[in-house]
């Protein structure tokens, strides 16, 4: 069986569209799927980039795109009535599902979960009562599987945060969705076919994955 850790963050539509059509995408081999959460926002600073929301051409254009993607493929996804938003209460809340022996990992179930109330029926993601109702949600999902809760602003999850983070940021992650197959990084929900392809071993990585990489630059636009 292989590995594949999916890194997500729910403040993301295209995480969202990866996650619901991951499935098909593997079907037919045997993997092991990990749901890791990590702040998006800590990529960006750290790569000197805005999001795509915060630029506003880029951003109306996100949200036209996105939209027609989930009418495209079949995948329910509504805008949420502000966006972007602080995703940290959400991504707390997976945390504080991880178990002992996972301790970075949200299962399917919760990852769904906090995806879909983002991405499902175009409401307020940081409302305060939307979040308790979801808390409630995990905690019950916990105690059905004889798990431990931890408290979302505990010191465990913050640092399984930080850990996700910085792990991400150590395999030079720049967006997510971020899945990463045997040290190979395919970034984005339009990669399903390319990472697929990979499961197939398709020769095309033996020849091209790294000789594609290699280009040296021809200009570099000086930092504002």
């Amino acid at each position: 069986m292989r590995d594949i850790t999916f890194y997500y963050d729910p403040i993301s539509p295209y995480a969202h569209l990866a996650f619901d059509r991951l499935p098909e995408a593997l079907m037919g081999h045997s993997v092991h799927v990990r749901y890791k959460p990590i702040l998006f926002a800590a990529l960006l600073k750290a790569n000197g980039q805005l999001g795509p929301a915060e630029i506003p051409a880029k951003r109306d254009w996100t949200y036209r795109q996105v939209s027609w993607l989930g009418h495209h493929h079949g995948v329910a996804l509504e805008l949420p009535a502000a966006h972007p938003f602080n995703p940290l209460p959400l991504l707390r809340l997976g945390l504080s599902c991880a178990t002992d022996d996972a301790p970075g990992e949200t299962n399917r179930y919760v990852t769904e979960q906090l995806l879909h109330h983002v991405w499902r029926g175009g409401l307020d993601a940081t409302d305060p009562a939307r979040l308790a109702a979801l808390q409630a949600v995990l905690e019950d999902h916990m105690a059905q599987r004889d798990k431990p809760w931890h408290a979302p602003d505990s010191d465990v999850v913050k640092q399984r945060l930080r850990a996700n983070t910085d792990e991400a940021l150590s395999l030079g992650l720049f967006g997510v969705p971020a899945m990463v197959l045997e040290g190979r990084v395919f970034w984005g929900f339009d990669a399903l076919p390319m990472l697929r392809a990979c499961l197939e071993g398709d020769a095309w990585f033996d020849t091209q994955w790294a000789s594609a990489a290699q280009r040296p630059e021809g200009v570099r636009r000086p930092q504002a």
